[in-house]
């Protein structure tokens, strides 16, 4: 890690297994809290399309991103699947405390782990829970983005990711998503108010 510490401000960090519907609440919650700020966070990956770089994620590179991490740019990083590389930059996150944001991470299972053991009391840790695997299988294939042998990694992941759920303060079943936004709002607002 970087000699910088970071100067902590309140933070959200919403996780699910990969299609239990975590972006779309996230993005439920930007339009809904005024003081959230979304981090941006950094990846190996291409952007998908309609996805846009420095908007949905920073595109890196596998070489790019290796590089941030030999500079200790990152405040998390994991390598999901071989050379498939997220993580969360360190000076994106002070940016938007020094702005006087509460900042609100839309990451993986690992990540959200990561971030709430670095941030304690100063992070609000949501997991979103679909209704089942088979769902969850249902959603991905309806993105039509994956191939095969990538929603089957995905499903394969999503059982242990489904294991660490009460690792987190608040586990919100997304079976109708106009009640888990409900839900994840009220919890948000009270962690804010606090």
């Amino acid at each position: 890690m970087s000699s910088k510490p970071l100067h902590l401000g309140k933070s959200i960090i919403v996780s699910a297994p990969s299609g239990a519907g975590k972006t779309t609440i996230v993005h439920r919650l930007m339009a809904e809290i005024p003081e959230l700020a979304f981090s941006i966070s950094a990846c190996s990956r291409s952007a998908r399309p309609m996805e846009k770089n420095g908007k949905d994620y920073y595109f890196l590179g596998v070489e790019g991103f290796k590089k941030a991490i030999e500079n200790q740019e990152f405040i998390e990083w994991e390598e999901v699947y071989t050379d498939h590389y997220y993580g969360t930059l360190r000076h994106e996150v002070q940016r938007l405390w020094d702005e006087g944001k509460v900042v609100i991470f839309d990451v993986d299972v690992v990540g959200g782990l990561n971030l709430k053991s670095l941030f304690k009391e100063h992070a609000l840790s949501v997991f979103i829970k679909p209704p089942s695997v088979e769902i969850l299988e249902k959603r991905l294939r309806a993105r039509e983005t994956e191939s095969e042998e990538r929603i089957a990694l995905r499903i394969k992941k999503a059982s242990w990711e489904l294991s660490q759920a009460d690792s987190f303060d608040v586990c919100i079943l997304n079976d109708e998503l106009e009640k888990a936004v409900s839900e994840t709002i009220t919890c948000v607002n009270q962690f804010i108010s606090s």
